[in-house]
């Protein structure tokens, strides 16, 4: 089976979650359809790289709301580990303040269907998956445990794929909002060049 999960109907689950003061037994992502779905997986709660990345997700939820999207996060603990960590303030590790949902995958069968349970530490590789309004993957990152990742590139990402949706045009190297993107043929390529 192929890890490549691009163009794929997302892997559908089923797992108790943490949002806000909440712990709710049975989340999904089926709720979120009609929404741009970032899918983020984490090794674990109570780590180091871990909690400056939930962090720099939530200091862009007004921008993520604007692109009508949801950030949800998964690691293996439990949903009590999670609600500990977001009772924990930032200064000691902890997550307090983050209000997107956290998911508890204990049997790690999400991280296995996503393809990025490190099998070794038992634990997810750092995961992260833009699904589109429809359900389907539309982009997928998988770095290794000691590397965070760049909110600001998923916004990119997500901007482009916006951009696509609306437009029909295609996103070269580096695309932002506002520059020059072009028609998905020769002529469209010509004419970026120029």
């Amino acid at each position: 089976m192929s890890a490549v999960l691009v163009g794929k109907k997302a892997p559908v689950w089923q797992s108790r979650a943490v949002w806000g003061e909440k712990i709710i037994e049975a989340f999904s992502l089926d709720p979120l359809l009609g929404k741009y779905v970032v899918l983020l997986f984490y090794p674990l709660d109570f780590t180091f790289v871990c909690p400056t990345e939930l962090h720099a997700f939530q200091e862009q939820q007004e921008a993520f709301a604007q692109r009508n999207a949801q950030v949800v996060a998964c690691s293996v603990d439990s949903c009590y580990s999670h609600k500990a960590w977001l009772d924990t303030p930032r200064a000691k590790g902890g997550i307090e303040g983050v209000s997107y949902p956290l998911v508890a995958d204990l049997k790690k069968t999400i991280a296995m269907d996503y393809h990025v349970l490190e099998e070794k530490e038992g634990v997810a590789l750092r995961g992260l998956f833009i699904i589109d309004p429809e359900g389907f993957i539309r982009h997928q990152l998988v770095n290794d445990l000691p590397i965070g990742r760049s909110v600001d590139e998923v916004l990119r990402t997500l901007d482009a794929l916006i951009h696509h949706k609306e437009h029909g045009e295609v996103c070269p190297a580096g695309w932002r909002p506002g520059h020059k993107a072009m028609k998905p043929n020769t002529d469209g390529l010509k004419n970026y060049f120029q």
